[in-house]
């Protein structure tokens, strides 16, 4: 498939793709020999896919070059890989408390106002009438 086709079927951008490819994050592309174009197998759109969940989640980039590298290098590599997808569940986690902690301020401020008593906000919400 084209890299157009890919960017289609991943969501993500031609750039972006193509700035994956020079990090060393997708690997096996190879080049069409009368046009020098790039060509992706199926198992590329399920690669990027996995990056994309690892991006949106806040992995740095770095950690996910060293995740590809890790790959590359076959199987015996994972026990270093489960590591390094553990350590960044446990910050994703760390993430999904704080933001619980900010929807529940959210709810509260919501309840009773939104800004602080004392700076035009009753103590006990709005009023009725309001």
């Amino acid at each position: 498939m084209t890299i157009t086709e890919l960017a289609t079927l991943t969501g993500l951008s031609k750039h972006t793709l193509r700035y994956y490819e020079r990090l060393g994050l997708v690997p096996l592309v190879v080049r069409d020999s009368s046009s020098g174009h790039r060509r992706y197998s199926p198992s590329h759109v399920q690669w990027i896919d996995f990056l994309r969940s690892l991006r949106q989640t806040g992995m740095p980039l770095r950690d996910m070059q060293t995740y590809a590298r890790l790959v590359a290098k076959g199987p015996s590599t994972w026990p270093a890989r489960r590591q390094l997808l553990a350590a960044h569940r446990a910050r994703v986690d760390q993430s999904i408390h704080l933001l619980r902690e900010h929807r529940q301020l959210l709810t509260r401020k919501l309840r009773s106002g939104c800004a602080p008593v004392g700076l035009g906000n009753p103590v006990h919400g709005p009023s009725p009438r309001e």
